[in-house]
């Protein structure tokens, strides 16, 4: 990944039509994720990770969709459940790993910790713990952009939850107004937390940003191709000038609220987790069509696999080594 210049990047051109080298290359993505997050999960439960993570297992498709369609140079801000968003931005899993470790070779020098994990290098302007808590960073990233007469995008992560967050609505507006280059990408995971969505969210998810006439599109968020079809048309569009745009993915979390969370029954049945996991899987829909098609064969697949296990255990030894910073750094970083 290049650096952020705030300049156009001629030579990185949103594809329509991706060929199966670039399917593959999704796949790849997602099943980095998914092993980066089985990792972090066992550093949870053995106890060398502090604190809590939100796991984006289920959830794939969206991120690397969506990242699949967007310019080096490109803004996203992220969530709570940031880490597929920032893998498919471009992160290092080597940082991220010493991040949530609380190493100093971690993004933010490892202050920041599983929900504030931020690269500039590679577009990612932060996750953040508050519920629609970027939405106004990568809102006021998209007017730097129409500001300065860039044709860089901002893309703006958030939970289904977020549709309860007034904040959202004045952005949106503020954008519609202003013809901002920015896609508000709604993760509808169907649960808030613990309590499901039916019981929190009343109306047409997609409708709230039609009424300040926001585009918006609702696509299946387990299926890599169709959310990158779809992103990659909202992105062209925002580059031209259209102005924002809503992508509403419907996909679901295969793990709790956060890795502390492990008995759901009280809130989702185990016939429902089942049936995502087998059925509904992002990343066996699209293992599944690349070799129907005569993408790649099984052997390829397991060699990739393979690769990214190696890669993922080094990446979490890399973490384990690393020097925590010193005391005398404690107060540097902070702002407020």
């Amino acid at each position: 990944m290049s650096t952020v210049t705030g300049q156009p990047n001629p030579k990185a051109k949103t594809k329509l039509s991706p060929d199966a080298a670039t399917w593959l290359r999704m796949y790849r993505q997602m099943l980095a994720i998914r092993l980066f997050e089985e990792q972090v999960n066992e550093l949870y439960t053995r106890a060398l990770m502090p604190g809590l993570a939100h796991l984006y297992v289920g959830e794939e498709a969206v991120a690397v969709g969506v990242c699949e369609a967007l310019q080096n140079d490109d803004y996203i801000t992220s969530t709570h459940r940031g880490h597929g968003h920032c893998l498919a931005k471009g992160a290092s899993p080597n940082r991220m790993f010493a991040a949530l470790l609380g190493k100093e070779a971690g993004y933010c020098k490892g202050k920041g910790g599983s929900m504030h994990i931020a690269d500039p290098a590679t577009g990612n302007l932060g996750a953040n713990a508050i519920v629609a808590g970027s939405v106004g960073i990568a809102t006021g990233a998209a007017f730097s952009s129409k500001y300065r007469g860039t044709t860089q995008v901002a893309v703006c992560f958030f939970g289904e939850g977020a549709l309860g967050q007034g904040v959202l609505y004045e952005e949106m507006n503020m954008a519609q107004l202003w013809k901002l280059p920015v896609i508000y990408v709604c993760e509808n995971n169907s649960y808030t937390e613990y309590t499901h969505c039916s019981e929190t969210t009343a109306g047409d998810m997609a409708a709230r940003a039609t009424a300040f006439g926001v585009h918006a599109e609702t696509v299946d968020g387990q299926d890599v191709r169709a959310v990158h079809d779809v992103t990659a048309k909202l992105v062209e569009r925002a580059r031209r000038g259209d102005g924002p745009a809503f992508l509403l993915c419907n996909t679901y979390r295969h793990h709790g609220h956060h890795v502390g969370d492990i008995s759901r029954e009280y809130y989702r049945s185990k016939q429902e987790e089942r049936l995502w996991a087998t059925e509904r899987d992002p990343i066996k829909l699209l293992s599944n069509w690349l070799v129907a098609n005569k993408h790649a064969d099984a052997a390829t697949l397991d060699k990739v696999h393979a690769e990214l296990k190696s890669e993922m255990q080094k990446a979490v030894e890399f973490a384990i080594a690393a020097p925590y910073p010193s005391a005398d750094k404690a107060s540097e970083d902070v702002y407020a």
